[in-house]
Parts: C-alpha cells; sequence; structure tokens
C-alpha cells in the first residue's frame, strides 16, 4: 500500500466525493465519520466502513479535513495532538486557515488545495464530461493549491492529494493561503457569484415586464457565452459601439467607484471572518 490517508469527514458532500476518488489511488484510505448518517452514505456510494479516529491517525501521513469551514478550528483543535509528527494536514478551503483556525504546531505541515471546477470554455467531447459543473467526475479543471506550513518538499504531496480527490485535474497551481482567500471568497464569491445573481434578477426582471421566460433566458445565456468569449479573449474579437456604448453608461449604473475595495486585506479578513 501506498502512504497512509486519514480523511476526517468521510461521509460528507465533500468526502464522499474525496473518498470516491482516492480509490482510484495507490493511498491506504482510513475513513473517519462520526454520523450514523453519513456511514451509512459512505457505505452505500462506495463499500467501504469507518473506523475510530485513533486507528485512522496512527501512522498518517497526510490528514485531510473534509468538513465545513465552520468546524475546522473545532475539528483540528480536537485531533492535533494526535496527528503524527511530520504528517500534513490538508484543508479543502483557505478560509479556516486564513482566518487562524489552524492550531500551533510546528512539526506538522499545512496544505490547502480547492479546485478551480471546469470552465465555461472547454473541449469536453463526452455527455458526463459536459455536464460535470462541478468537477471531479468526468471534465477536466485546474486546482489551486497553497503550502501553509512545512518542508517545501512536502508540497508534492499536498499537489498529490489535489490532484486524487478533484480529478481529472488538467492544470494545477502554486499559490499563497492569501492568494487563495483573494479568489475565494473575494473574485470567484463576493464579485462572480454577486454579479451573476444580479443577472439573473435582471432576467427575472425582463420577464416581469413581459419577455416570455424561455425567450428571456435563452437570450441571456447565449449573450453571456458570446460576450465571455470576447471578454476572456476565448475568441479574438471586438464588441459593436453601441455594446461599448452601453458597457460605459451601464457600469456607473450598476456598480459603486469603488467596488474594487472587497479585495483589500481587511474587507477580505472580514468576510471570511463571516464564513467561518
Amino acid at each position: 500500500m501506498g502512504q497512509k490517508l486519514a480523511l476526517l469527514g468521510a461521509g460528507g458532500k465533500m468526502g464522499v466525493r474525496s473518498a470516491t476518488n482516492l480509490l482510484n489511488t495507490d493511498f491506504d484510505v482510513a475513513h473517519v465519520e462520526i454520523s450514523d448518517e453519513g456511514r451509512a452514505r459512505l457505505k452505500d456510494a462506495i463499500g467501504v466502513d469507518c473506523v475510530d479516529l485513533d486507528t485512522a491517525l496512527e501512522g498518517a501521513d497526510v490528514v485531510l479535513l473534509a468538513v465545513p469551514d465552520t468546524a475546522i478550528k473545532a475539528v483540528a483543535g480536537a485531533i492535533i495532538d494526535k496527528v503524527p509528527s511530520g504528517a500534513m494536514v490538508v484543508c479543502l478551503d483557505a478560509a479556516g486557515p486564513f482566518a487562524g483556525h489552524l492550531p500551533n504546531r510546528d512539526d506538522v505541515s499545512y496544505f490547502v488545495t480547492h479546485p478551480c471546477h471546469p470552465p465555461i470554455y472547454n473541449d469536453e467531447t463526452t455527455a458526463e464530461g459536459r455536464k460535470d459543473y462541478f468537477g471531479g467526475i468526468a471534465a477536466q479543471q485546474g486546482i489551486v493549491n497553497a503550502l501553509m506550513q512545512g518542508p517545501d518538499e512536502h508540497y508534492a504531496l499536498g499537489e498529490k492529494v489535489g490532484r486524487a480527490i478533484y480529478a481529472p485535474v488538467a492544470r494545477s497551481y502554486r499559490v499563497t493561503v492569501e492568494q487563495m482567500a483573494l479568489l475565494e471568497p473575494g473574485l470567484s464569491e463576493t464579485v462572480c457569484a454577486s454579479l451573476l445573481d444580479v443577472m439573473r434578477e435582471a432576467m427575472d426582471e425582463v420577464v416581469a415586464r413581459g419577455v416570455p421566460k424561455d425567450a428571456a433566458r435563452d437570450f441571456l445565456l447565449g449573450h453571456m457565452n458570446i460576450l465571455g468569449a470576447v471578454i476572456f479573449d476565448e475568441i479574438d474579437g471586438v464588441f459593436s459601439d453601441a455594446c461599448n456604448k452601453a458597457i460605459t453608461f451601464g457600469k456607473p449604473m450598476l456598480m459603486r467607484d469603488d467596488w474594487k475595495r472587497v479585495f483589500e486585506p481587511d474587507e477580505i479578513a472580514a468576510s471570511i471572518q463571516r464564513i467561518t
């Protein structure tokens, strides 16, 4: 068998996803789940049984925390004295580590890995790949990784874990925990999710004003496709004069002049404090 990996929260949503993909690796996985429902879910999904925490942590090379952001502090604090010296603790989101929720333990490495999710513009050829919006099943995606603490040679082990649980992985990027926090919640949630939510509200508004819903949805998603392809350099194209004028007059109506403040350190910290 390969390196031992203790998967905590194995019966949760990300735990089951991770456990399923880890079956295709050489990791020797010990599954831990506190809830009866979670244990049953894991058993139904991949046919494996859970073990107690002490058994899982004994001799573990990697401890993967597949638990919610709000639970990272409590879970990490409860297990840290049992984590073997030289082992790596892996988190699936930067929020808890950024907020300082990982306990002090100089002889343990801390690593964070997070999926980019399959991109809108891709070359997926199978129906399963095209329908894998989250990733980790059939669609290629990128991942971002940060070695928060530990010897640099441990980065390769953390990346191996990330590539395993988010497979198939096409691209892997090394960043810092601070940069990962800029990406999420900053870029992906505070900005992208908010603006997408506004676009949905805008679609609903034109429907309320009489446009058939199917027509409005088709029109919006189609324009998101072509406008996005130009804006993000997927194709070599330019907007019409009319479109450029609409942007010039539209952005001040929709966006505050200081909207980029969401990326300032204090705003990122406040956002993460709310999340955790």
